[in-house]
């Protein structure tokens, strides 16, 4: 190996879900490795990337209109569960029944 492939760069910084970040505490006990981005070179360098199909839905922006309540309500709901905006209106349209009540 060449100089420049054992230097280490500068940190990659990227979201994780915590059960993921339990994984890799983990294997980090497991296999005896001194940090987290041990267990993070170690997986790069044993996965295959070239077979992987990662999943994978295409994305499109929309807009819809509603009223103020509606959207303070969101934003409220979205600040206490930490999360955005977009992913309480994913998870709400998704759970929206087929046929039923307009409410």
């Amino acid at each position: 190996m060449s100089k420049t492939a054992k230097k280490i760069s500068a940190p990659l910084t990227f979201d994780l879900p915590l059960s993921l970040i339990d994984k890799i505490q983990a294997r980090q006990k497991s296999l005896g490795l001194a940090t987290a981005s041990e267990v993070v070179r170690l997986a790069m360098d044993q996965f295959d990337f070239e077979r992987c199909i990662p999943p994978s839905e295409p994305h499109r922006q929309i807009s819809v209109r509603m009223n103020p309540k509606q959207r303070a309500t969101l934003k409220r709901h979205a600040k206490s569960k930490n999360t955005s905006v977009g992913e309480l209106l994913r998870l709400a349209i998704d759970a929206l029944p087929a046929k039923g009540s307009k409410r």
